[in-house]
């Protein structure tokens, strides 16, 4: 199996230029699931002095298999397919092994080794630290660069470029994602209240790919720019911490404060207790709970009767946003 080359790029492409490319070559993915509704009863409340809503993407704004995006698949038949795709997209397999056997597992192999790296990797006593698939993506291709394997550069830029590339498609094999129903109708009530709308979430390199490419498919507009405050973004690859760390939630609370925003004046929409709804909590933050996706949807009984963890809000559609969020009264 030969190194692929791809003549006629100039320039490397972007790791949104790639997602288009695949897709014009009719890369198979996964089918996103369908959300199936918990029995689950809205409760529902105004909230006027609002200023900001942050949102959790997987599971909330974004539909994934599992609930939340994972670095292996549950499922072994799900996750070792992923893995072949992978191997033969890449054309990694004369560098891995000489060994009989199936391309997967020894990928597997490689891939648990570096997963294992970046966990006992120093993290500055950060209880739940983040880890990077394209790092971890990295680590494998300098194994494998020591055997002669070779990429296009002119069409995947530099190893970290290239990286980026392989944890997307990786991970696209594994889960496939779509817009939780009404997302974009919700996301864009908001904007229309004249609120500032902030992603608060775990997420990786890909992540806002994936999110972009999900709600061009309900809403008409370019949705990332008008929707969403990219100077108040945190996502848990950039801070390399991730929920249910309540570093992801005081970064933004230290960016909102000099513009005068309180926490009381933030509305965070999650479908986690532990992961949004308590740390948000925590910190004075108004809370809606999504429980409009049972793969996603985690709360006990004894979480929404707890005073510490109970959300304020509950919602089984996301366009029921309507009737908590109102537009902030002009001066």
């Amino acid at each position: 199996m030969g190194i692929q080359t791809y003549t006629y790029i100039t320039m490397p492409l972007t790791l949104e230029q790639y997602a288009d490319f695949l897709d014009s070559n009719e890369t198979p993915w996964p089918a996103a699931p369908a959300p199936e509704r918990p029995k689950a009863k809205p409760h529902l409340i105004r909230m006027d002095d609002l200023k900001v809503v942050t949102w959790n993407i997987y599971g909330t704004l974004l539909a994934i298999s599992t609930g939340e995006l994972v670095f292996e698949h549950p499922d072994r038949f799900i996750r070792d397919l992923a893995f072949d795709k992978t191997v033969r997209q890449f054309n990694m397999w004369n560098f891995m092994s000489r060994k009989p056997g199936k391309p997967a597992e020894y990928m597997r192999q490689m891939y648990d080794k570096a997963m294992d790296e970046q966990r006992l990797a120093p993290s500055r006593k950060e209880r739940y630290p983040e880890i990077h698939a394209d790092r971890v993506w990295e680590a494998v291709l300098k194994k494998l660069l020591q055997k002669d394997y070779k990429f296009d550069t002119s069409f995947f830029g530099s190893l970290n470029e290239y990286s980026r590339k392989v944890a997307f498609f990786f991970h696209a094999s594994q889960q496939g994602t779509a817009a939780e129903p009404g997302a974009g109708a919700a996301l864009e009530f908001v904007r229309l209240c004249g609120l500032k709308q902030v992603l608060l979430a775990d997420a990786q390199c890909f992540t806002m790919i994936q999110l972009d490419r999900a709600l061009k498919a309900q809403i008409a507009i370019n949705p990332m720019e008008p929707l969403f405050d990219a100077s108040l973004q945190t996502l848990s690859f950039e801070k390399k911490s991730r929920k249910p760390s309540e570093k992801l939630f005081q970064s933004l609370l230290e960016k909102l404060e000099p513009l005068g925003i309180a926490p009381d004046q933030i509305l965070h929409v999650g479908s986690r207790i532990e992961k949004d709804i308590a740390p948000a909590r925590a910190l004075g933050m108004r809370t809606a709970l999504y429980a409009g996706d049972k793969e996603s949807l985690q709360a006990t009984p004894e979480q929404l009767k707890d005073p510490a963890t109970r959300p304020d809000a509950l919602v089984t559609d996301l366009k029921q946003i309507r009737e908590i969020v109102v537009a902030p009264v002009s001066n």
